[in-house]
């Protein structure tokens, strides 16, 4: 499995997505450069958290526009796997890869904690290793996470069961619409994700469930 991870300025999270990608599938993946202009050949792209351009203008609009964007979605438009987490999730918002938009968060604080999710939809490739129903612990870590869309682009996502991972009740830590935590594009290849699965991978990190996300791309890509 070839996996590449982009890194942008000022990106913090993409050390831990690279490590427990390698944990997981046995080789480390290649690190990309925002300036480049070309992927290299892979199975998954993966835009990690942080904030990329000390979140200028908005969380995600700058790296948005950097020029390995270009790649990233002719290869999403291709079928090739991209998972993007927190800031990937607003990049890919911001890219109009995935519809809506991520926004301060209700309370207007910024939020470090674990989190329960339920799993929502497990007929993706990003979550073929989990059940519907399933809660996982993720932490997450972020100011801008509250997902807002139109009610149309809401009843649509709901519809066709492209909302990969929903926050448990009485846990939303944002005020994000209908406790939406995870959502996948039409082709279902691209799935933005606000908490962080790459740090709940390890048990000397307090949770493990994030496992089962990198083990259903590994399964599904092979």
């Amino acid at each position: 499995m070839k996996i590449a991870v982009i890194v942008f300025p000022a990106s913090n999270c993409d050390r831990d997505a690279a490590t427990a990608l390698e944990q997981i599938t046995g080789t480390a993946p290649t690190m990309v450069w925002h300036g480049d202009a070309e992927i290299p050949d892979v199975d998954l792209i993966v835009l990690p958290g942080g904030f990329s351009y000390g979140d200028y203008l908005r969380c995600g609009a700058m790296a948005a526009q950097s020029h390995v964007m270009r790649d990233v979605k002719a290869k999403a438009d291709k079928g090739i796997a991209v998972l993007g987490i927190c800031n990937g999730f607003q990049i890919l918002t911001e890219a109009h890869m995935l519809p809506g938009a991520l926004i301060r968060n209700a309370d207007l604080k910024f939020v470090c904690r674990p989190v329960d999710l339920v799993v929502e939809e497990s007929q993706s490739m990003f979550t073929r290793k989990y059940k519907s129903g399933d809660r996982v612990r993720f932490p997450v870590a972020h100011g801008e996470g509250n997902y807002f869309a139109d009610e149309e682009t809401l009843t649509r996502l709901e519809g066709e069961g492209r909302i990969a991972f929903r926050y448990a009740k009485g846990d939303n830590p944002n005020g994000a619409a209908h406790d939406i935590a995870g959502i996948l594009n039409e082709k279902r290849n691209v799935l933005g994700l606000m908490p962080h699965p790459e740090r709940a991978c390890d048990p000397m990190l307090g949770s493990t469930t994030g496992r089962a996300l990198f083990q259903s791309l590994v399964e599904s890509l092979a």
